[in-house]
């Protein structure tokens, strides 16, 4: 997978980043860019899969990225145990057009029932 940069300097880019996977997590559905559907898609699944594991190391490595606490809890409480049969795919982006403003495709990222 190549290093996006999305037209951001890295400390803003690592801020939005963490705000759209923290987002996306509380609510399990966002939508935004492809590009940044695509790139959020593999760090939520990535703290989805902390939450399967479930132990003090993963709940610490889960609360350096992801902003909210009560966003972590979730992860561990809900989205881990529903996952837990799962091997990955816990997301999928649907396109759904473009933006009028500035052409941008657009995607939804949503949680996989």
């Amino acid at each position: 997978m190549a290093y996006r940069k999305l037209g951001r300097p890295t400390n803003h880019r690592r801020s939005m980043l963490r705000n759209l996977v923290t987002s996306f997590l509380a609510n399990g559905r966002i939508e935004t860019t492809e590009t940044r559907a695509k790139t959020i898609q593999s760090i939520a699944e990535k703290m989805i899969t902390l939450g399967k594991r479930g132990d003090l190391h993963a709940r610490r490595r889960a609360l350096a990225y992801i902003l909210d606490e009560t966003v972590v809890s979730k992860v561990f409480d809900e989205l881990g145990p529903r996952y837990a049969d799962r091997p990955g795919g816990y997301t999928r982006i649907i396109k759904t057009g473009i933006r009028k403003g500035d052409a941008a495709p657009l995607a939804i990222l949503e949680l996989v029932e």
